[in-house]
């Protein structure tokens, strides 16, 4: 998810240079909703359920790997393979800098293969057919130089499109209507791995800081974080409520917020592209590469945290330095300024 979004304002300015161009994406089916609406029929060409891209390729590489001999991995290879071969691409741009994105940039079978000369996986690189030396800090401005290659274009980081579904736009007026005086604030306890995690105790005692300083505050829950949002709601005597809903509503949830509080996760990134204030919580990866960009924002870091990607279950030393009332002065610094 935050590859996504951190790729999506980068393509959003190569569309707004060139709106002719076809524009088409390789995708995880689970993100679908990041470039077009779940409640609408994918479509040939853009429109505001799918602002973005033209067409939509789906890879379904978390499945792939589970049974990578099963009949139905092999369909729905071969089909990707054929609709990418179809496409007669003339250039094709790896944005994740993974093995397996750039194994799927080659199925193209594209003259025309970019990514980064320095990329996350470095073997990757060897399978890129052109490399790009980017000097931005930030993954967002690196993507921009890397899209940028494409037509020898100087672009530059703008607001990215995403979708509206009206489904989920209809769900959300009725979830989270405008208050007066009452701030919306979205809480996101989860996080990719625990050394990421900040303890939900901790945004406990934030969410009940802000429900007394009149904030309406919700609590995202994904998929395995259910007991996360509830202790915070138990915690709050119920003020904060818990929130499990899909990336659909999610997204029209966020456009909704005045604040959305969490670490390094695809919420926090979510809230970012669609230009909320955040307040980040960062320990062992490193905010000026993947923090908040391009909005209003706080991170709050230690300054023993070191950059570090290794997934350990228990939170980093460095995170666990950052107190309920250093989250609450940022969190009331952007909500009042």
């Amino acid at each position: 998810m935050g590859d996504i979004l951190h790729a999506l304002p980068a393509v959003t300015a190569l569309r707004m240079a060139h709106p002719d161009w076809v524009i088409d994406w390789i995708v995880e089916p689970r993100w679908r909703a990041l470039l077009a609406a779940e409640s609408m029929p994918l479509q040939s060409g853009r429109n505001p359920a799918q602002p973005l891209i033209d067409h939509l390729h789906f890879a379904a590489t978390k499945n792939w790997r589970k049974a990578p001999f099963s009949r139905q991995t092999f369909h729905e290879f071969k089909a990707l393979r054929f609709a990418l071969r179809a496409g007669e691409y003339d250039a094709v741009i790896d944005l994740q800098g993974a093995i397996r994105s750039a194994l799927l940039a080659r199925l193209a079978g594209c003259g025309r293969v970019i990514g980064e000369a320095e990329p996350r996986e470095r073997a990757a690189r060897w399978l890129f057919r052109e490399r790009v030396a980017t000097r931005g800090t930030h993954v967002i401005e690196q993507d921009v130089e890397l899209v940028s290659a494409i037509a020898g274009d100087a672009l530059k980081s703008v607001q990215p499109w995403l979708p509206v579904d009206p489904t989920a736009e209809a769900w959300a007026d009725e979830i989270l209507p405008p208050v007066a005086n009452s701030p919306a604030v979205l809480i996101n306890p989860g996080a990719g791995w625990g050394a990421k995690r900040w303890p939900a105790e901790r945004y406990a005692a934030v969410a009940q800081g802000l429900v007394e300083r009149g904030c309406r505050v919700l609590v995202n829950a994904g998929p395995g974080e259910e007991p996360l949002a509830e202790l915070i709601a138990s915690r709050t005597g119920g003020a904060a409520t818990p929130l499990a809903c899909s990336l659909a509503q999610l997204i029209a949830l966020t456009r909704r917020l005045d604040l959305a509080i969490a670490g390094d996760t695809g919420p926090l990134h979510l809230a970012c592209a669609l230009g909320r204030p955040v307040v980040g919580i960062y320990g062992p990866t490193d905010p000026s590469r993947n923090g908040p960009f391009g909005t209003q924002f706080k991170v709050l870091r230690s300054p023993r945290s070191r950059r570090d990607h290794t997934r350990y279950e228990a939170p980093e030393a460095g995170l666990l330095t950052i107190q309920p009332e250093d989250v609450l002065r940022a969190a009331t610094a952007l909500l009042y300024p």
